[in-house]
């Protein structure tokens, strides 16, 4: 994390309303549109960002933050929205189900299995429990390159680390990842080509 951020964080804990604001004006547009590409809605999409930068006031004597401030709201607006998607999912599920005549609702069909988006939501969680996984420098450079985007260099002279040593990161976190979701590897693929 970059000493302004770690400052922020510091203003943040101590219940600086500014840092907060500082928070809100920097990422809320951002995290606006990431929400709305999982949920298509952008009074929801704004409801949980609006929820999950207040959240960070609500804990913020207790934050631990070891990523920039952006990767970690953007890790918390992307579980919030996929809570969502889940919990709406499952609630059509039980609605389905109950219109559905009890011959039908046993063991016979499994809704659930077959269901594309939670199909995909489940890899997707699988992902991002393997990157948890990952040692804490590995996960860092990691995050930085392909949740922040940035380059090699950038990795490397904000970590104050060599190209070399974010290659060997990221050639690490790939194949430890590989390794992990071996069942998922075409979701895999799929989600770090984007």
């Amino acid at each position: 994390m970059e000493h302004t951020e770690t400052l922020i964080v510091e203003q943040l804990k101590t219940g600086n309303e500014d840092a907060y604001q500082y928070i809100y004006d920097r990422h809320y547009a951002l995290l606006c549109h990431v929400a709305n590409g999982y949920v298509k809605d952008q009074f929801l999409a704004e409801t949980i960002v609006g929820d999950t930068i207040f959240h960070l006031w609500e804990i913020r004597e207790t934050l631990e933050i070891s990523v920039s401030i952006r990767s970690y709201l953007l890790r918390a607006v992307r579980n919030r929205c996929i809570n969502y998607l889940n919990s709406e999912w499952e609630k059509r599920e039980i609605a389905f189900s109950s219109l559905m005549p009890d011959e039908i609702t046993d063991d016979k069909m499994t809704i659930s299995d077959s269901h594309p988006l939670g199909t995909l939501l489940e890899r997707e969680l699988e992902i991002y429990k393997a990157i948890d996984k990952l040692p804490n420098e590995c996960r860092r450079v990691f995050d930085k390159s392909r949740f922040e985007g940035k380059s090699y260099e950038e990795i490397s002279q904000e970590l104050g680390i060599s190209v070399n040593t974010v290659k060997y990161h990221i050639k690490n976190a790939l194949s430890f990842l590989q390794t992990e979701l071996s069942k998922y590897l075409i979701a895999l693929i799929l989600f770090f080509s984007c």
